[in-house]
């Protein structure tokens, strides 16, 4: 029996210093809805496929009195059992070690006395360990950004290892522009290295995202196209069914392009579009990202539509939820499109659409190619590589092919690759599983690098200022679409301005069984 020929890449432990054992993890916020959704299943199925440090403890920090029963019942309330009952037994007794490794501390995060309780508590469970050891520590912050200086201050102060490494990793959103998000890491920066700080996008540990990076450079039939001469334009689309359902009133503070253009999809932008880095370290990766963002203007006001979803079907307008300020303008849906002014990309649309209360959620990455020369073929579909990044992960190609029978017809056809059916014996990891194992491995490649987060601001800043009326002029007012629609009806027309043409006006399906069936 031989063994397939894989694909070689660089071990990322390799490329990084890793907190192999002795190790506590902190999570600051441990009360909130981040941390219980996101953070604490992401350690638990760490922990239960072996990949945490050996000798590890997680601590939760947070205002909330709880009892340490309390603690582990809120920390585990999203933990999801196994479907398959065979796997049940295991289930329990990991999720029971996971129980004994998991202890909490509550105190505020803008006075030392709550850090020092903390640190008595650390200096507690280390006391335990072999004398001579590393004591690394990890603090994760689940916390909203107004904290977010004074508690990187109060860890540094009361909690900073001396027996160590140390590792702060920090939530979005970094800031609301240009200004706050330098004052913001000039504080970070203050107390903490810039090799000591991790800044979370989780978009960056999705693995589409990250898969991008091996579909290019890994292919040369598909880096040889992304190009000015070959793409048409890139779409890169960002739907929500849903709308802000009672958080209005803490998304009004920051609206759709904060929350989503300004970092997730920029992200991903940044990675489809970057040169080949000279090796898989983080630090080459980050290079590549910062020069390509550095090739990107600000983003105009005529390259702009914004939109706000009303009530439709039942469901409320956003300016119906009780938290959301009366009159609002703020955006829940936002078209921008953004050019790269170098010589790969030139001239090149990448059109950046995201929305909440829209008819599904899907994110995706969708390169359309030129029109084939005209001649032998009339009104033919255009090439599209399409990169679904959730739900469902999948890569396809559309491409025209000859429909069977007696006559000639070209009709478009997909080449696919869709996870779930071609990895069935593969679990694709959540994206802050992903990052957290970075962070312990201490590979920085996915995650936010000073000056690739001051240069992301550069682009969206005047945009945000315009929409914002910083400058004392009349704010864009966004135009209505229902909930649960496409979104605002110049929606289709403003891609259109940029060259993106729906396939026979939006009637192919895919995927399809049987494309004469259709015809």
């Amino acid at each position: 029996m031989t063994s397939k020929k894989r694909g070689s890449i660089p071990s990322m432990e390799a490329l990084g210093d890793a907190f192999i054992g002795e190790t506590v993890f902190v999570v600051l916020g441990a009360s909130g809805d981040l941390a219980k959704k996101k953070t604490f299943p992401a350690l638990f199925t760490l922990f239960r496929q072996g990949h945490l440090p050996s000798d590890i403890h997680i601590v939760g920090y947070a205002r909330t009195k709880m009892t340490p029963e309390e603690f582990q019942t809120r920390a585990t309330s999203y933990i999801k059992p196994p479907k398959n009952k065979e796997h049940q037994a295991e289930f329990e007794t990991a999720l029971a070690g996971f129980h004994k490794i998991l202890s909490y501390v509550s105190g505020p995060y803008d006075q030392d006395s709550g850090y020092q309780d903390l640190e008595k508590h650390l200096r507690e469970i280390e006391s335990k360990r072999a004398k001579g050891e590393k004591r690394n520590r990890i603090f994760y912050m689940a916390l909203p950004p107004s904290v977010f200086t004074e508690a990187a201050a109060g860890l540094k102060k009361n909690n900073y290892s001396t027996e160590g490494g140390n590792r702060l990793i920090v939530e979005k959103p970094f800031g609301k522009d240009l200004e706050s998000c330098r004052e913001m890491m000039s504080a970070l920066k203050a107390e903490w290295a810039e090799s000591e700080t991790y800044r979370i996008d989780h978009y960056l540990g999705k693995e589409m995202v990250k898969n991008l990076l091996v579909l290019r450079f890994g292919n040369i039939v598909l880096d040889a196209v992304l190009n000015k001469n070959s793409v048409s334009n890139v779409q890169i689309t960002f739907k929500e069914p849903f709308g802000t359902e009672g958080r209005g009133g803490y998304f009004d503070e920051f609206g759709i392009i904060r929350d989503v253009c300004q970092n997730h999809l920029l992200q991903a932008l940044s990675v489809l579009t970057m040169e080949r880095p000279v090796s898989f370290s983080a630090e080459d990766i980050r290079d590549e990202k910062v020069k390509v963002l550095r090739a990107i203007p600000p983003i105009k006001p005529q390259d702009t539509l914004l939109g706000q979803y009303v009530a439709a079907d039942g469901k409320p307008g956003y300016l119906d939820d009780d938290t959301v300020p009366k009159g609002s303008t703020c955006p829940t849906f936002a078209a921008l499109t953004l050019f790269i002014n170098n010589p790969r990309w030139e001239g090149v649309p990448f059109i950046m659409k995201a929305g909440k209360a829209l008819n599904e959620g899907k994110v995706e990455i969708r390169v359309q190619f030129k029109d084939v020369t005209s001649g032998i073929f009339t009104d033919i579909a255009r090439d599209e590589l399409v990169v679904r990044i959730q739900p469902d992960e999948a890569v396809y190609l559309k491409l025209n092919s000859k429909l069977p029978g007696l006559i000639t017809k070209a009709v478009p056809t997909e080449l696919n690759l869709n996870y779930s059916e071609r990895f069935t014996d593969v679990e694709v990891p959540q994206a802050y599983e992903a990052l957290i194992l970075d962070a312990i491995k201490g590979d920085r490649s996915n995650f936010v690098r000073d000056d690739e987060l001051d240069v992301a601001w550069k682009i969206f800043t005047p945009i945000l200022h315009w929409i914002d009326g910083v400058d004392g002029g009349e704010k864009p007012k966004p135009e209505p679409y229902a909930y649960g629609s496409r979104g605002p009806a110049d929606s289709a027309a403003f891609s259109a301005r940029y060259g993106f043409r729906r396939t026979e006006e939006g009637s192919y399906t895919w995927p399809v069984t049987s494309v004469a069936a259709n015809l």
